[in-house]
């Protein structure tokens, strides 16, 4: 996968088409990544133990990494993935500016 924990991406369909967050999580064996603010989705819980409280809990939920593409460093815009060697180690570079991620 072209994205790892902790890259900014932009989202390029869905409901929160538009929005920039970080990745939070990704989640490589079903190809979908968890975006920070992204796709809130709510969830009802009842109280199980003893003061523990019920009610709605508001939490992210993974959107496809086909829907979302990395920010590029230098300039803030959408960019595509590169990859090259460098030093013998394999690196990931935006396609737009040249720049290593």
């Amino acid at each position: 996968m072209f994205v790892k924990s902790g890259d900014k991406v932009k989202v390029l369909a869905g409901k929160d088409k538009g929005k920039q967050g970080t990745v939070l999580k990704a989640l490589p064996k079903q190809s979908k990544v968890v975006v920070e603010g992204i796709n809130i989705m709510k969830k009802h819980t009842r109280p199980t133990g003893m003061g523990q409280e019920g009610g709605i809990v508001e939490t992210e939920a993974p959107i496809h990494v086909s829907n979302v593409q990395l920010i590029d460093p230098k300039t803030d815009e959408p960019t595509r993935v590169g990859y090259k060697v460098e030093d013998g180690k394999k690196v990931r570079y935006a396609k737009k500016s040249g720049e290593t991620l």
